[in-house]
């Protein structure tokens, strides 16, 4: 099993800039890619931003267009975390996040994500 664990959420005024990190531990040898996902109240889940994990992979980035410019995911050498570097956030940006990861398929196949952290709390305030 795979065991993802989010951190770096947290209150931001509008325009500044937060940076998140999802920690991989477990076997990790599995994993092919992992993405940012976000749900504000009352709206569906989205995928924020996705990005190959396989150590030696072609670099290979997703983004909704919502956060393109803006918004920019990597990772380490070893695949074993991934970051959401956010910048020039937005009322709209205030959401949970959730860091999840998949084996197969395409990583912006919304339903090829097998595991999920707990999420991190983001808040944009004017």
């Amino acid at each position: 099993q795979v065991q993802l664990v989010e951190s770096g959420g947290g209150l931001v005024q509008a325009g500044g800039s937060l940076r998140l990190s999802c920690a991989a531990s477990g076997r990790t040898f599995s994993r092919s890619f992992m993405g940012w996902f976000r749900q504000g109240p009352g709206k569906e889940r989205e995928l924020v931003a996705a990005i190959r994990t396989n150590t030696g992979s072609t670099y290979y980035a997703y983004y909704a267009d919502s956060v393109k410019g803006r918004f920019t995911i990597s990772r380490d050498n070893a695949g074993n975390t991934v970051y959401l570097q956010m910048s020039s956030l937005k009322l709209e940006d205030t959401a949970v996040y959730y860091c999840a990861a998949g084996t197969l398929g395409t990583m912006t196949g919304l339903n090829n994500y097998d595991y999920w952290g707990q999420g991190t709390q983001v808040t944009v305030s004017s």
